[in-house]
């Protein structure tokens, strides 16, 4: 097969690119420069100047041709803005998910099929298995490197186009002792981190500075409105959160976290925990990798945060690519994160939580 492997400079995607050039595959790597490197002051950061060199070296030790595509104003549109203006809304964001669909498998995987090669390739951690009924999308099978709630949002036409060759991998040591075995410099190299764009280490700065409207001290509230504290900043805060708080941390005896944002006004809402817990989630942007589910709803298991475990719930589906879910037991879920389904290892779909609500707030359209 001709292969484009998308190469971040990482032992992951090198890995990658190694193993299928030595299964006798036509290897092209293409790496895609996120932002000016000279802003990074942050270690473990991707897709910028030491990274494409990386990047070019793997690719000339493999005899790969190699190309730098240039995505920064993409990626500031379609990330970076993204990330502050869900903050500006109240939301907490999942900049992963919209990078992952935006600059990687829109704009990268589309620069692959004008190529005319077979399929892309990329260095996540999930596995893509040949169904009955067509491609899905796993669970890897070290679990503890899983990635699939990040690809959620995947559609089914791209899954079909995509091959993730580490989804099989034990576990990272492997990895690392593969790209050893072919000789990769990257073999010792560290994972890069979350939230590569934030130059100084600072989210709520970056937010700050993009969306100077809601910059500014403000009050911490409780439900019925009452000011209990001050805070530095709406960006510094979501829903769930207990730190931070000062002395409105612990009222009437009870620890407080934040139960809602609101950005307009500058405030900060908390409250006890219970507060927060609901049992009912309104879903937008729903991706389905299975067939909706019908009047009676999907018996699943839903994962609400990147590391929380998945739940039982039952899920249908509304107008507009919304979604309800009900979940079995009460959770404390934030506006803008993902709500993920799975059946066992397999992907059925996610959307992104738009509204919280209780358990009778009725069920299909």
């Amino acid at each position: 097969m001709r292969i484009l492997v998308a190469m971040s400079g990482g032992v992951d995607s090198s890995v990658v690119a190694a193993r299928l050039v030595a299964e006798g595959h036509e290897v092209i790597g293409a790496t895609l420069q996120l932002y000016d490197s000279r802003e990074s002051k942050k270690k473990g950061a991707c897709c910028a100047g030491r990274d494409i060199h990386d990047a070019r070296r793997v690719a000339d030790r493999l005899g790969i041709p190699h190309y730098v595509i240039d995505a920064e104003r993409r990626f500031h549109d379609s990330v970076i803005d993204t990330f502050a203006n869900a903050y500006a809304a109240g939301e907490t964001p999942v900049p992963c998910v919209a990078c992952n669909q935006g600059v990687k498998f829109t704009d990268l995987l589309g620069m692959a099929r004008e190529l005319g090669v077979d399929a892309m390739a990329t260095g996540h951690y999930v596995r893509r298995v040949e169904g009955p009924d067509g491609v899905e999308m796993h669970r890897p099978v070290d679990e503890g490197r899983d990635q699939s709630w990040f690809l959620f949002a995947t559609t089914r036409d791209q899954l079909a186009f995509l091959r993730f060759p580490l989804g099989d991998m034990p576990d990272k040591a492997a990895v690392r002792a593969e790209a050893e075995r072919f000789g990769l410099t990257v073999a010792a190299k560290p994972d890069s981190q979350d939230l590569c764009f934030v130059t100084d280490g600072s989210y709520a700065a970056l937010v700050e500075k993009l969306r100077p409207d809601i910059t500014g001290a403000g009050e911490i509230v409780d439900r019925a409105g009452q000011v209990v504290g001050q805070h530095e900043g709406v960006s510094r805060y979501t829903v769930g959160q207990s730190k931070r708080l000062g002395n409105a941390a612990m009222l009437a005896g009870e620890r407080q976290m934040v139960v809602g944002i609101e950005p307009a006004s500058r405030r900060v809402v908390i409250g006890p925990r219970a507060q927060a817990v609901a049992r009912t989630l309104v879903l937008r942007n729903m991706n389905w990798l299975v067939p909706q589910p019908g009047p009676d709803g999907l018996r699943c298991a839903v994962q609400i945060r990147a590391r929380e475990a998945a739940r039982g719930a039952t899920v249908w589906a509304l107008p507009d690519g919304a979604a309800r879910v009900v979940l079995d037991e009460g959770a404390v879920p934030a506006p803008g994160q993902a709500c993920v389904m799975y059946d066992g290892s397999r992907v059925l779909g996610g959307g992104f939580i738009r509204r919280v609500g209780t358990e009778g707030e009725g069920k299909a359209a």
